[in-house]
């Protein structure tokens, strides 16, 4: 599935529309429009003289046959700096299934007629600004008109999946370590979620293996975990509270009772715009149902109760009523870092008013110091990176949109060469002006 196991996924998982794919359903038609050409020219056995001055001089006028003419192709980005790799496995797929041609309505697969290098995925590759000096992900020799309209998909699962496993891996640096929720799926079609969640799980294993950590994958869709085992995971939807008339309190004690255990309690407390108060509010109901079942011995029914956290998800136009107006209306807006020190500081003195015996005190004061605070809305590497400077006590960040992110930095585009041809069993370097055959270590042989 990944350097991380050294298997590689197969098209059991991808379940690829491989009819469609190998008529060019899912290319840009300059590709195919190659293709058809160069298949007639073959069927016409079309040959010319070449006198190319790219030729040696011992080939020059050698006889060239373009429908059959076999070429070295290589795959790269050029997204500046590091990027995490991820999509080979597929891209490997469609070769695998979907190289050849069509012969009286039937196609011939000639993929056995490659030679195919690829790294795997969770690899990095570096990228200085040269396009001369790029590290390929996957190379192929083969015969071109059998490959041509391949460029496109393999180019597309390439540049979507790296980008968001680099987009996740930029975020987890950003946030120290702490988790990160995987919560971009309602920002694209659904289609995308199983590469989605793959490529974010790939993030998440780089990280650890970079960062010595032990972080584990939370996505909030089951399609995000098809690739890799995985399962969506999540607590309470504004919605809900919305059924309970606003009372934020009475949603989350309704879910702890009817919801499986084994699911975390997060509270979703700026339905009001009060994160402390329903965040109080909340706590104090928990406990106080925890407590109860605790006294009458049921102890694993209490485990319902324990609160996990609080999320505050503050619209970016509201300024919430605990947080005190400053100078800058903008520093007041959102989920910003004094309204998380405000709710930070009122669970843990929460328990201090809640009139306890004295033997239930110390259980009080853990369970709410205990609550942990995931922030979400608008959560970027760069605003994360601001809140971790000012030690803004966050646990849990759950990020959406920006994993999307493909501008300036972040673009992760990928793009295809030819760099090599070969001419009577000969090899030659064939790259357009300012790029050339480039070589990657990882890069190892796949068939």
């Amino acid at each position: 599935m990944s350097l991380f196991d050294c298997r590689r996924l197969t098209n059991e998982t991808f379940k690829l529309d491989v009819e469609r794919m190998r008529r060019g359903w899912y290319t840009d038609k300059y590709f195919t429009n190659i293709a058809i050409m160069l298949q007639v020219l073959a069927n016409q056995e079309m040959t010319f003289s070449s006198h190319s001055g790219r030729l040696p001089p011992h080939l020059a006028g050698a006889d060239i046959h373009p429908g059959d003419l076999e070429v070295e192709m290589q795959w790269f980005t050029r997204r500046p700096g590091k990027t995490i790799v991820v999509g080979v496995d597929k891209a490997l797929t469609m070769l695998q299934h979907c190289t050849g041609y069509i012969n009286d309505e039937t196609f011939i697969n000639t993929s056995d007629r490659l030679q195919v290098w690829a790294v795997q995925d969770g690899c990095t590759v570096e990228y200085d600004g040269n396009p001369a000096n790029i590290q390929p992900v996957l190379k192929v020799r083969g015969r071109y008109r059998d490959f041509a309209i391949l460029e496109t998909p393999t180019l597309g699962i390439l540049t979507r999946a790296s980008r968001v496993a680099t987009n996740v891996y930029q975020t987890l640096i950003a946030t120290h370590g702490k988790p990160v929720l995987f919560f971009p799926a309602r920002f694209d079609l659904h289609e995308v979620q199983a590469a989605d969640g793959y490529a974010y799980q790939i993030a998440v294993q780089r990280y650890n293996m970079d960062y010595a950590r032990t972080l584990g994958p939370f996505v909030s869709t089951d399609a995000q975990g098809d690739w890799w085992g995985g399962y969506g995971g999540g607590t309470v939807a504004h919605a809900a509270i919305a059924c309970f008339l606003g009372d934020t309190a009475e949603a989350m004690l309704a879910f702890a009772r009817v919801l499986p255990k084994e699911i975390s309690r997060i509270a979703l407390v700026d339905f009001n715009n009060d994160c402390v108060q329903d965040s109080l509010l909340v706590c104090k109901a928990m406990f106080n149902q925890w407590r109860t079942l605790q006294e009458m011995g049921q102890s694993e029914e209490a485990d319902r109760y324990r609160l996990y956290g609080v999320r505050l998800d503050t619209s970016g136009s509201l300024r919430d009523v605990s947080v005190p107006p400053l100078g800058d209306p903008a520093l007041d807006l959102g989920v910003n870092p004094r309204l998380v020190f405000t709710v930070r500081q009122a669970l843990d003195h929460a328990w201090e008013s809640w009139d306890l015996p004295m033997e239930w005190q110390e259980a009080a004061q853990s369970y709410c110091q205990g609550v942990k605070i995931v922030v979400s809305g608008g959560f970027s590497p760069e605003k994360i990176t601001r809140f971790e400077k000012l030690n803004v006590p966050v646990d849990i960040y759950a990020v959406g949109s920006s994993l999307f992110s493909n501008n300036g930095a972040t673009v992760t585009d990928y793009t295809a060469d030819v760099v090599r041809v070969k001419v009577q069993d000969q090899w030659l370097d064939m790259a357009k002006v300012g790029r050339q055959a480039c070589d990657n270590p990882d890069l190892e042989r796949v068939w």
